[in-house]
């Protein structure tokens, strides 16, 4: 798909992986529309961009303010051609050790912020019968780990909704992809929770690497890319074998908690 003109939503978009999927987009002619609830990290990204762009300042926890952001887009725009549902974070904690308004703060945010963007944006969609809906997940999608049980429920919705979706889709033009990268150097880790844990391991990715998955994934008819790919085969692993896999993941991130 070229993307000259075409008008991409970007939830998240402030910083990290939204920030950089913006640039990428931007390089290649896109109209963006700039979502978070952070005013001023958009619109100094929006000086940024040699591109056509819309700033909207929204917590896509708040549902109505999302059905308030897609009518500003349509208002500018007058169509939606890419969804890219990124916004997210974690609280690092054990179950017995979070607050029931922590838990659901990050499902909130993590997994129904993209079930009211996908909800508002989808009837467009439907109307064009054109599309693409790209949910940026993680590979915590497929593994339950210890200390972020609440953000791997989000994910794992996420994933789910977006198989779902794609099927009920099917033999239209409107597209769902997942992106689900490991571990990504962005401020996911900047939460007061994570003040005692390592920030980040060797292999973790450039924002940049996730960014162009992103417009891969909005041109791709998979479900979900998992980056880096070599990645793909630990997920198999551990849906083929869970009973061997499962056991040494779990003991290895306990060990990282102690």
């Amino acid at each position: 798909m070229p993307f000259k003109d075409k008008v991409v939503v970007i939830t998240g978009a402030s910083s990290g992986i939204g920030r950089s999927a913006a640039i990428e987009f931007a390089n290649k002619s896109a109209k963006l529309v700039l979502v978070s609830r952070r005013k001023e990290k958009l619109e100094e990204l929006q000086q940024l961009l040699k591109s056509d762009t819309l700033v909207c300042p929204c917590d896509v926890s708040d549902k109505d303010q999302v059905k308030t952001m897609a009518a500003q887009v349509l208002d500018k725009f007058g169509k939606v051609d890419i969804l890219v549902n990124n916004a997210g974070f974690a609280i690092y904690g054990t179950v017995s050790d979070l607050s029931i308004e922590e838990i659901e703060s990050q499902m909130r945010t993590n997994y129904l912020g993209m079930v009211y963007c996908t909800k508002n944006f989808l009837p467009i969609f439907q109307k064009q019968n054109s599309g693409r809906i790209v949910n940026v997940a993680s590979v915590a999608a497929s593994f339950g780990l210890p200390g972020i049980a609440s953000y791997c429920a989000s994910k794992f919705a996420m994933l789910g909704f977006s198989e779902g979706l794609k099927h009920e889709l099917k033999g239209t033009n409107i597209g769902v992809t997942v992106v689900s990268p490991i571990m990504v150097r962005t401020h996911f880790f900047d939460h007061e929770s994570f003040s005692k844990m390592p920030k980040y391991s060797p292999t973790s990715l450039d924002p940049k690497i996730v960014a162009k998955a992103i417009l891969r994934a909005s041109e791709s008819s998979r479900l979900e890319i998992i980056v880096p790919n070599i990645v793909r085969i630990g997920v198999w692993l551990k849906h083929t074998i869970p009973f061997v896999i499962n056991p040494v993941m779990g003991a290895a991130f306990r060990k990282l908690q102690k």
